[in-house]
């Protein structure tokens, strides 16, 4: 049940294992869920977890493409008006009809590899433009070293929204989770 994050060699390494990793948490959520159950809103709030892992794949696609474009403004995404408000704002209805949770966290963990290998690839060191967002006030530039620590923080909050979400489906937590969707036993011997 391996819930750390992986040993890192230098900056550029650790900088993409914890972008995966906090990914990869996020797709564990969906472990062993059905259609029901990633559409409700089982909390407080206002999110399913399909809502919140189509959010994810939203924001992580467009930091691939920026870290890629970067000094430049990486191009708009593709997808509908309402698509793109939806996935970007985390409406609920940002779910779509042909997501499964395997499904979903197929995707997540693909788009968490190749976020770690656009921040592997990336001169750390380039400023790229900031996209316009009232989040984002202020700020004209950022370094990719900074943007790679802000995805980090970004699925960091999603990881633990995603956490609060599956507990209060079924209080499944994470360190079970990660057992379960290894293989393993829950509880680990000697816990």
């Amino acid at each position: 049940m391996p819930f750390l994050t992986a040993e890192t060699t230098d900056e550029r390494d650790s900088l993409a294992t914890f972008a995966q990793q906090q990914i990869d948490q996020i797709a564990t959520t969906l472990h062993d869920l059905d259609r029901e159950q990633i559409a409700s809103r089982p909390s407080a709030s206002t999110m399913s977890l399909g809502a919140l892992a189509r959010h994810v794949l939203f924001i992580a696609s467009g930091a691939v493409q920026a870290l890629a474009a970067a000094p430049e403004a990486p191009p708009r995404p593709e997808g509908t008006p309402e698509r793109f408000r939806a996935e970007g704002t985390i409406a609920p209805e940002a779910l779509r009809e042909e997501d499964t949770a395997e499904s979903l966290a197929a995707q997540l963990r693909e788009v968490g590899r190749e976020l770690a290998a656009a921040i592997r690839a990336a001169d750390l060191d380039v400023e790229g433009p900031v996209p316009d967002g009232p989040w984002f006030a202020g700020r004209t530039r950022w370094s990719m070293r900074w943007f790679a620590l802000h995805q980090i923080e970004e699925n960091a909050r999603h990881a633990g929204h995603a956490d609060i979400l599956r507990e209060s489906l079924d209080g499944k937590g994470a360190y079970e989770l990660n057992a379960l969707a290894d293989g393993e036993p829950w509880p680990p011997a000697g816990w």
